[in-house]
């Protein structure tokens, strides 16, 4: 299989891999022949980039880093939590978190289970999410992605717990933003952005007296918009003053945002967010965060098609641990003419770079 913009897809290619929402519904299954007003109905869904089914690429599987009714149970657990402090009064916000916190601390630990006995990159990129579940779904991915970095940073497991809790938690705050400016289509009005920067400093404030988590847990939300550099909100506080758990988070919440639908904007490839990241790294992001985050994830996922250095042109094959730039791509084209496909190992190959990322050749 490869991974394919949708914009690029031609009538008559067949979907390789089911697609679903958020919720676990399948919105097309995997097998169906992609016509002009599927492809339509998808580009209009947001879906930015799809599995298709190509014979020279056949062998190649995509892997989900959780089991899909792990995801589905994490996505309905933080959506009823979230949705409960929607409709509750402020004084029993902190007893919603009280009683969801078990289940949370629960949820942590599956989610580190997997990720632990699981040897491939992290790749989060085909997780498909409806516009009105973003920040169910995001809440989700910074949380694998802020599990990935701690682990390569080697925190304790404790710490792992608290750091889960936290990103899972960050965006809480946002339950008390009007869902008309949390969900607009265009460019948010300097008042309309002021409101949704307070969501840093509710979240802080709904967490601080929940006597089940850590009060780091309530930091977390406090702090992950905040920048070595004190160009962040809502404090702008800058470099030690930003704990490290902030830190993680606000590399985990920033990527995760750059490569989502969301209603404004189509996704980007994981290499773009990271070029992002390493823009910002030692002014906005913490180097070591980043060099963490980039050797967890999968920077090119396995089936996107890249381009060579030496004009060879392939689809990544395989991933290799600890180095998310240097994958196994398999080469299909050279000096522009179709090949019989073969291997070539980036992690051996120290003169050969990827130059390029596209969609489909």
């Amino acid at each position: 299989m490869r991974l394919v913009a949708t914009s690029t897809v031609k009538e008559g290619a067949t979907l390789a891999k089911a697609i679903y929402n958020e919720r676990g519904q399948i919105l097309l299954n995997e097998g169906v022949v992609l016509g002009e007003r599927l492809l339509e109905r998808l580009q209009n869904k947001g879906i930015s980039y799809i599995y298709i089914k190509d014979s020279e690429t056949e062998d190649i599987q995509y892997k989900s880093p959780i089991p899909d009714k792990l995801r589905r149970t994490a996505i309905s657990t933080i959506e009823s939590t979230f949705r409960q402090l929607q409709n509750n009064s402020k004084l029993s916000e902190s007893f919603v978190i009280e009683k969801a916190s078990k289940q949370l601390i629960e949820l942590i630990r599956n989610l580190h289970s997997h990720l632990k006995n699981d040897t491939d990159l992290l790749n989060l990129l085909t997780d498909v999410c409806s516009y009105d579940q973003y920040i169910f779904t995001h809440s989700l991915n910074v949380t694998l992605y802020s599990l990935a970095i701690g682990m390569h940073l080697k925190l304790s497991t404790k710490n792992l717990e608290t750091l889960g809790l936290g990103a899972i938690l960050h965006d809480v705050g946002k339950m008390k933003v009007p869902a008309e400016i949390l969900m607009k289509p265009g460019k948010l009005t300097e008042e309309e952005f002021e409101e949704i920067k307070k969501h840093s400093e509710e979240g802080f404030r709904i967490l601080r007296n929940v006597q089940t988590i850590p009060l780091l847990v309530a930091h977390c939300a406090f702090q992950h918009h905040e920048r070595l550099n004190g160009s962040g909100y809502p404090r702008g506080i800058k470099g030690n003053e930003i704990h490290e758990f902030g830190k993680i988070i606000a590399v985990a919440d920033v990527f995760d945002a750059v490569t989502s639908n969301r209603v404004y904007r189509q996704a980007m490839l994981p290499h773009e967010g990271l070029e992002i990241l390493y823009a910002g790294a030692g002014s906005l992001f913490e180097i070591k965060i980043v060099e963490a985050f980039r050797k967890a994830v999968a920077v090119y996922p396995v089936g996107v098609t890249v381009e060579l250095n030496d004009g060879r042109k392939g689809t990544v094959f395989r991933q290799n641990a600890g180095f998310s730039d240097r994958p196994v791509v398999r080469i299909l084209e050279e000096d522009r003419r179709r090949v019989k496909p073969y291997e070539v190992n980036l992690k051996d190959e120290p003169s050969i770079i990827i130059t390029g990322c596209d969609a489909a050749f």
